[in-house]
């Protein structure tokens, strides 16, 4: 019988005692780090976020017909699953003028995607849809619409992603669109009157 293979394991470091190890002798090991003293003296600062001047409570004052929507890439894809016409199912579902903002960090990962997202790639590229341009490092959508919502707060965000879902319900004053049982919907807008009420 011949002999097992070991695998060599992916990505093995050679382990080092740290510089603050028991171990060393005095003049080897480093210094352990001092906390600064405080001042009773000094007066204590602290950061506080500025909120929202659109925001009453949870209220948004500025979402208002024309409704501006930040549209992901699974929403794209999702709605030509379903046979939706992107623009003319939003107004649908808000009875008022809907402009999608395309930013391009999603245009950039539906070009990603490859031929098999052609289709979805030419919607976009549709007159009616407003792009938006990134200024940011990498093309990571999710953070780019968190960050643009977070900013403004004048946009309604169009995804089907549980993930940035739930980044953006921690975000007061911002409606989610989504798609359930072939039409859009929205949660957290009490003014939306076509869409289709819970029971």
């Amino acid at each position: 019988m011949g002999r097992a293979k070991k695998t060599k394991k992916f990505a093995t470091m050679k382990r080092m005692i740290s510089a603050s190890d028991p171990r060393l002798k005095d003049k080897d090991r480093a210094p352990p780090k001092k906390g600064k003293k405080e001042d009773p003296n000094e007066i204590k600062t602290t950061e506080h976020v500025q909120q929202s001047s659109a925001l009453f409570f949870q209220y948004n004052t500025q979402l208002g017909p024309p409704f501006h929507v930040l549209v992901d890439t699974n929403f794209v894809n999702f709605s030509i699953k379903n046979k939706m016409d992107i623009v003319q199912s939003m107004m649908d579902c808000l009875y008022a003028k809907c402009i999608p903002y395309i930013t391009d960090c999603v245009m950039a990962e539906l070009e990603k995607l490859g031929s098999k997202y052609r289709i979805a790639l030419r919607i976009v590229k549709d007159p009616r849809f407003e792009r938006l341009p990134c200024m940011h490092k990498g093309t990571y959508a999710d953070d780019c619409l968190v960050n643009r919502v977070t900013q403004h707060k004048a946009y309604i965000v169009a995804t089907c992603d549980k993930d940035l879902k739930r980044r953006i319900r921690k975000l007061p004053g911002v409606p989610i669109m989504y798609l359930t049982n072939h039409r859009y919907s929205i949660e957290r807008m009490p003014d939306a009157y076509g869409a289709p009420k819970d029971r």
